[in-house]
């Protein structure tokens, strides 16, 4: 074969066409334009076709490889454009010198790093995110807790609304969102608000979010700085912890006790500027706030000028009893902000929670989220605000409360057969699962890893604590397991227990 001369200071390098031929292949399924523009970059990012080479042309090319010109040019011309070869009519075309040691400037007189300081690392914050991570690869199977039933979700009803939304979509649906949330889905939530957890609000106080944690973020970015405190139930929910000690606050764990987060306690550890806590059904140990205690933490909160994030998360379940109203509606200050997300009530997928702000807040806060965050889905919260002005939100609700009730149920017949009352139960009567306590020194983790390798999932109370008054229990979550297998998985789980603590 003959080739363009090559310039002097390529003389030595491989020949591009042995270098083309021996990787080039016309049968492959990859483009040959792809496939030929990938080899030669290759190589010139690997300096096998070195600054300075000269390329053949691309009627030369063309036939040596077997392909069209207009391949060859259109390479060529990629190549061109990407910086990686200088071309001209009736000049040739020559791989251009991009190597970094040429760059002029104090860093090319460095030596290069060694290997190891070149591998990927993460930073100090990022590597205590880690290190302090609750959420599992797994979160479907008996007994993974916080998990509702989704197959019961009325997907036809939801598909019809959406096929209405879509047969006619309004521009403001599909463009950029700005806003705090949508105004029909606010107004919808303002009135169920008002009407089922006695939350004081407009729909100009409600900010909507994508998901809690977002919610939780743009909380911590806005009401405090970088250093400040805020306290924690203690167990509690580990996203808290994540989100906002990510945002730089210092998280204080509070301990709870039969009657809630104990601010007495809390006091002691200095003065807070955000409280989180769940009073209608605490997380994890499902624990009612009394009412002393709730008028106990708004005086505090008043009184050092701290803002309390209510955490109703599941409050739509309770057994036997109706739901208590929120510690919102009890707040003549504006301390509180009332935080709920449709995640049980609706699907994990949904990806849609919402904010009751005070009113002093809420231009700060709708500028805050459009800011950061933008907004959006406003598609589904148009089909959302519909779910509910129907009255299928509500009944859904009903339904889901008659069907964890049974399954609940279930779950504690099974743990007095095989336990009777040797082991505590954490229940409260609410919410999507119940805490099973262990004998004091049981390895919950082991338990829970040795239940995983028995097809059972469940997770580890001592976890939830951040403190070192850690005790061990499993967290049983109930609401997606078909009340017929109940007894069998927990059967199960019932061995894994008597094995991994046998006294």
């Amino acid at each position: 074969m003959t080739w363009l001369p090559l310039p002097a200071a390529a003389a030595s390098s491989p020949l591009l066409g042995d270098l083309v031929q021996q990787q080039f292949d016309p049968h492959s399924r990859e483009a040959n334009n792809q496939q030929l523009y990938r080899l030669l970059r290759d190589a010139m990012l690997q300096e096998q076709l070195p600054p300075g080479l000269r390329l053949p042309s691309s009627r030369q090319l063309a036939i040596e490889l077997g392909v069209a010109r207009n391949t060859v040019i259109h390479v060529y011309e990629r190549l061109a454009a990407e910086g990686y070869v200088s071309a001209g009519v009736g000049q040739g075309t020559f791989v251009l010198d991009t190597r970094p040691d040429r760059l002029v400037g104090r860093d090319s007189l460095q030596p290069p790093a060694p290997p190891s300081a070149l591998r990927p690392a993460i930073s100090a914050r990022g590597q205590a995110l880690v290190a302090q991570a609750g959420a599992g690869e797994r979160q479907w199977g008996a007994f993974m807790p916080g998990v509702p039933e989704v197959r019961t979700f009325p997907a036809r009803i939801w598909m019809r609304l959406h096929n209405r939304q879509w047969r006619k979509p309004q521009p403001d649906l599909l463009t950029y969102a700005v806003g705090p949330g949508l105004p029909a889905l606010r107004q919808q939530l303002a009135d169920y608000l008002r009407s089922s957890r006695g939350v004081r609000c407009s729909p100009e106080q409600i900010i909507v979010t994508n998901g809690a944690h977002a919610a939780l973020q743009l909380v911590a970015l806005l009401l405090a700085d970088a250093g400040e405190r805020a306290w924690v139930e203690e167990p509690g929910y580990w996203g808290v912890h994540s989100v906002w000690r990510s945002a730089g606050l210092e998280t204080l764990p509070v301990a709870v006790d039969e009657q809630g987060l104990k601010v007495d306690e809390g006091a002691r550890q200095g003065e807070p500027k955000l409280i989180y806590a769940s009073p209608s059904h605490q997380y994890p140990l499902g624990a009612v706030m009394s009412l002393a205690r709730r008028r106990r933490l708004l005086a505090y909160a008043r009184r050092h000028n701290s803002w309390i994030v209510e955490d109703d998360y599941d409050s739509e379940f309770r057994y036997g009893r109706p739901p208590l109203p929120s510690l919102q509606g009890l707040d003549p200050h504006g301390r509180v902000i009332y935080l709920a997300t449709f995640s049980k009530v609706i699907y994990p997928g949904l990806r849609l929670a919402y904010m009751v702000v005070p009113e002093a807040l809420v231009e700060s806060f709708q500028t805050g989220l459009s800011e950061l965050y933008r907004g959006g889905q406003y598609l589904t919260q148009a089909v959302l605000a519909d779910f509910i002005a129907e009255g299928h939100f509500v009944a859904h609700i009903r339904r889901m409360r008659q069907l964890y009730a049974r399954r609940r149920q279930a779950l504690l017949t099974a743990i007095r057969q095989h336990f009777g009352e040797r082991l505590p139960i954490h229940d409260g009567a609410a919410g999507l699962h119940l805490v099973l306590g262990l004998p004091p020194g049981s390895d919950d983790l082991a338990v829970c890893a040795a239940a995983m390798a028995a097809g059972i999932l469940t997770r580890p109370l001592s976890q939830y604590y951040r403190g070192s008054n850690a005790q061990p229990g499993l967290l049983l979550g109930y609401a997606h397991v078909d009340e017929a297998d109940i007894g069998r998985h927990f059967a199960t789980l019932a061995q894994v227990i008597h094995r991994c603590c046998a006294p």
